[in-house]
């Protein structure tokens, strides 16, 4: 029986990314849609050939929908996503899942409370780089981490590509940090391997919009390792970059080459070289992972926790960046 899903706002820049991936899965169908601009989701509607709700709880009385895929501002994530779980319909979102910790213990206490399935796109947990570098680490050829470094950057802000709503501090509660750089955020968190204490984060205001357009997050921890989590939106030819550093070994991705290199002293070898390590296959996507959880009623708890974790970093890094200071993550409200 393929489940039938109802498009929640065409806001973001990836929501016709997943609406593409629900049109090719074999067991899913895109159903409704519903937008908080109506003149966007009628033009989607219209497109997809079928019905477009002006009202959002019209589309979820429907008896017949079984989940939706959100893709609304930001700001609107807590309550659209409350009304989602209430109504019963399970739920895949982009990241993040809100943009501060109440809201997202809120939603997720709704999602178990009613049973449904939540899964969060975090896309690059999923990739074969990802699963390679935490092969490494499992192999403890790195000894003791002592710094991470990820980072993600484009052109948008100067190239013009973002669309306008994307620098809205109301809407998005930020910018290339909150937005592009949520992926290094994860990936610094999970390279690190233990609990991250503090956060103290920079922002810059290079081409002068309201939201950053360049950002630097370090992530503090009780052993000593340091995480650096760098984003921006104004910048040409940045490679994406992956650096994990021990007291035994490094590796490097990115630098700049798609390429996984590897110098341990674990290696048995008396003078260890750089070598370059195969790059697994990707897991499947966030998206097939959520409708496996639907049909197995099984349910994604470690996406779900990574997710709840990037929005305690997130939150933890805007207020550092607006007191200058480092903010501790037990300071925040849960």
């Amino acid at each position: 029986m393929s489940i039938k899903i109802g498009k929640i706002s065409y806001w973001h820049v990836h929501a016709w990314d997943y609406t593409k991936q629900a049109q090719e899965h074999d067991d899913t169908e895109i159903a409704a849609v519903w937008d908080e601009d109506p003149v966007r989701g009628k033009k989607a509607a219209d497109q997809l050939q079928v019905p477009f709700y002006e009202n959002l709880d019209d589309m979820l009385a429907q008896k017949d929908l079984d989940a939706v895929i959100v893709d609304a501002p930001t700001n609107m994530h807590r309550d659209v996503m409350l009304a989602v779980a209430k109504a019963g319909k399970h739920i895949f979102t982009e990241k993040v899942i809100a943009p501060t910790l109440t809201e997202v213990n809120e939603i997720v206490s709704e999602v178990e409370k009613q049973g449904v399935k939540l899964t969060v796109s975090l896309p690059r947990l999923n990739d074969g780089y990802t699963l390679a570098v935490q092969d490494i680490l499992n192999q403890d050829l790195l000894g003791k981490i002592t710094y991470v470094r990820v980072r993600l950057s484009h052109n948008g802000a100067l190239a013009g590509w973002l669309p306008e709503h994307f620098y809205s501090l109301e809407q998005c509660f930020g910018g290339a940090l909150i937005d592009l750089g949520c992926h290094p955020m994860y990936l610094t968190r999970l390279f690190l391997g233990e609990e991250v204490t503090g956060v103290s984060a920079n922002f810059g205001y290079v081409t002068g919009k309201e939201v950053e357009d360049n950002a630097a997050a370090t992530l503090h921890t009780a052993s000593g390792a340091i995480g650096v989590v760098e984003a921006g939106f104004v910048n040409c030819h940045s490679p994406f970059t992956i650096e994990v550093h021990g007291t035994e070994g490094t590796l490097l991705y990115g630098t700049p080459e798609e390429k996984l290199l590897l110098k341990t002293n674990r290696s048995g070898e008396g003078n260890p070289v750089w070598t370059e390590v195969p790059v697994r296959d990707n897991r499947e996507s966030a998206f097939h992972q959520w409708v496996g959880h639907i049909q197995n009623g099984t349910t994604a708890d470690d996406n779900i926790n990574m997710a709840i974790e990037l929005t305690r970093l997130m939150e933890a890094a805007n207020l550092s960046n607006k007191e200058g200071r480092v903010v501790r993550l037990e300071e925040l409200k849960s």
